[in-house]
């Protein structure tokens, strides 16, 4: 054996919010790689400006560290469902995981999913108990229902083995029992090498590695990173790319780069086991291999799930077009997705019927040359693995100062091996005061939901529903007012079903500028009356601008530039006060989810607007008239 760097490739893998992150920097700092003297910010993996607002992990992300000899490589992985997929390809990588479950919560519907993929390919997870400092902390009866989760999945004896451990995270702490105390994570690092052992050393072999995810440099263009399996990789090498479809193509590698702590390192080689990150090779995709010329070995396809939600991108066309965005044009818009889907597996884009317009689809291959055949394109079919996943790309967009009209999600539906029309069904676990029950209960069924369990405990009660996606757009924010902000919502995409018939949409109407202007006091608070208001005064609105929901089933046409008129005898001055209601504020996901089919969701670096497709009301009679006739043939 070769005197060799030992490797060690460690995922962190959990439900949302259970605190992969924060384990993350304990690892860091307790391995020096941060200097004495700087400065380190909480959940230092997540450097993205989103995922530090959202206080949720949404790119995979890697780092190493050093301990006893061996280099740990450590991988963040995303908690929520709509990037599933992404920690199926990461955990293909590693030698073990860390499952991570909250004391309290114990494990939820993305712990099933991301344990069974581990278990799937034999990997032995460690099992770490976060957050025992909790009131409500229950360990014991945890654990349990972990190894009750471990036997549902059909899990091995040796899998079945599994150590346990117990820690806060947030503090840095990780003890091996609940009544044994510790100061660091050592018990951790000491129990990962004892558990699981070092990569082989295979560098003798010839190459061999998968690229398991994307990465974008301005300078160098598309990198593909994933593990090498066998063999040493030098730059400027010439290697075989075997892609998804079984194409083989001889390509040289320019640069290769390793993680040491949290940097990207240029190396000039790289060995058996590490986790690298390669440059040179333009058309790399997920799933390729890096095979020696002589020995052309493709490892194992990597699937690619397909998209559940589709929406369309249009360019801004509201009066207020072009006010606060630098990019507004199609041409625009178009670069902008050429550039996201460089990286972004879980978008695909494909021609639509109309000459005008892009299909954009996602959770496989994009090919370019779609984009390129329609140049003057102003509007996009963007579809990817649910609504976060979307958001997501929307607002990364308008804080680069773009500017679009958005349409409401659709449901992508599919047909199955009989013919018959299938759709998405999600598992759906909500945790609310008992005092809500009734109330979710009744919204769940009239979407199309069936109720698989419920449960009640210390004045709380967890209902899991199986319900259809179409069925969940809108819910969560309904969800959140209906419990007054203390319910938790958690939904996981568990299979395709016959479709489940109509399903009733927003029950409001809405109410609908009829006006170009600034919105006046008077005019709102004539309005709240007979609704809930999304501006406040002196807002500019145009016609067709949305500025509230009705209380009534039916749109409603206004006027809110609407003032009060003067006369010698009266004024303003001498009337009551005129107390408005605080508006409802939609962030980018409510807006979306409280839209219609024949609404649009306006989104600038400055705003984010709701408006109706046709702005004026002939324009939405036409567009009705031509709904009616498509529903016809």
């Amino acid at each position: 054996m070769s005197n060799k760097e030992k490797i060690l490739n460690i995922a962190v893998i959990a439900h949302v919010d259970a605190g992969k992150s924060t384990l993350v920097d304990a690892f860091l700092r307790q391995s020096d790689v941060f200097r004495d003297n700087e400065e380190v910010v909480d959940c230092i993996m997540d450097s993205n400006d989103l995922e530090r607002e959202r206080g949720i992990t949404i790119y995979s992300k890697n780092c190493s560290v050093i301990h006893d000899g061996v280099k740990i490589n450590i991988v963040d992985t995303p908690g929520h469902a709509d990037f599933s997929s992404e920690v199926e390809r990461i955990i293909r990588t590693v030698d073990t995981v860390i499952l991570l479950v909250d004391a309290s919560e114990g494990p939820m519907p993305q712990t099933r999913f991301v344990l069974s993929k581990a278990l799937e390919i034999g990997l032995k997870p460690i099992l770490l108990i976060n957050k025992i400092d909790k009131k409500d902390q229950r360990a014991e009866e945890v654990v349990d229902e972990v190894y009750e989760l471990f036997l549902e999945l059909n899990a091995n004896d040796e899998q079945l083995d599994f150590p346990i451990l117990y820690g806060i995270a947030r503090e840095g702490i990780v003890q091996y029992d609940l009544n044994t105390p510790s100061d660091s994570i050592e018990p951790l690092f000491k129990t990962i090498l004892k558990h699981c052992d070092v990569y082989p050393d295979l560098d003798d072999d010839p190459v061999q590695m998968q690229v398991s995810a994307l990465a974008y440099d301005e300078y160098i263009g598309r990198l593909g990173i994933g593990r090498i399996y066998k063999g040493v990789l030098k730059p400027g090498t010439q290697y075989i790319r075997c892609n998804q479809d079984g194409l083989e193509k001889k390509e040289t590698i320019s640069k290769i780069f390793v993680y040491k702590g949290l940097s990207r390192t240029d190396v000039k080689e790289a060995h058996s086991g590490d986790i690298v990150v390669i440059a040179g090779m333009p058309d790399i995709s997920i799933g390729d291999t890096i095979c020696d010329p002589e020995h052309i070995e493709p490892m194992e396809q990597i699937e690619i799930e397909e998209p559940t939600l589709s929406m369309n991108f249009h360019v801004n066309s509201s009066p207020f077009a072009g006010q606060s965005g630098k990019f507004v044009t199609s041409r625009n818009l178009k670069e902008r997705l050429e550039k996201e889907l460089e990286v972004n597996v879980g978008l695909r884009v494909e021609p639509t019927d109309s000459a005008d317009c892009f299909k954009v689809s996602g959770r496989g291959e994009l090919h370019i040359s779609i984009l390129e055949e329609t140049e003057n394109a102003d509007s996009f079919k963007v579809s990817g693995r649910g609504e976060l996943h979307l958001s997501v790309l929307i607002e990364n967009m308008r804080r680069e100062g773009y500017e679009l009209a958005v349409s409401k999600p659709e449901v992508i539906l599919h047909r199955d091996e009989n013919g018959t029309k299938v759709e998405p069904i999600e598992e759906v676990v909500c945790l609310a005061p008992s005092e809500y029950q009734g109330t979710i209960i009744n919204k769940l069924n009239l979407r199309k939901g069936v109720m698989q369990d419920m449960e009640e405990e210390n004045g709380y009660v967890k209902i899991t529903y199986l319900a259809p996606t179409r069925g969940l757009l809108g819910f969560r924010s309904e969800f959140i007012n209906d419990t007054h902000g203390e319910g938790t919502l958690v939904r996981r995409i568990s299979g395709y079903e016959p479709y489940k018939g109509e399903i009733t949409q927003r029950m409001q109407g809405a109410m609908i500028s009829t006006e170009t202007g600034q919105a006046m006091t008077y005019a709102l608070w004539n309005l709240q009356e007979r609704g809930q208001l999304f501006i406040s005064p002196q807002t500019e609105v145009y016609e067709g601008m949305i500025i509230g929901e009705s209380a009534k089933n039916i749109d409603m046409d206004v006027n809110p530039l609407k003032n009060k008129k003067l006369t010698a005898i009266r004024s303003s001055g001498r009337d009551e006060a005129m107390l408005l209601t605080p508006p409802r504020i939609f962030s980018l996901e409510e807006a979306l989810e409280w839209i219609n089919d024949d609404e649009l969701v306006e989104v600038t670096p400055d705003a984010i607007r709701i408006r109706k497709k046709g702005l004026t009301a002939q324009d939405r009679r036409n567009l009705y008239r031509e709904k009616m006739a498509q529903n016809k043939d």
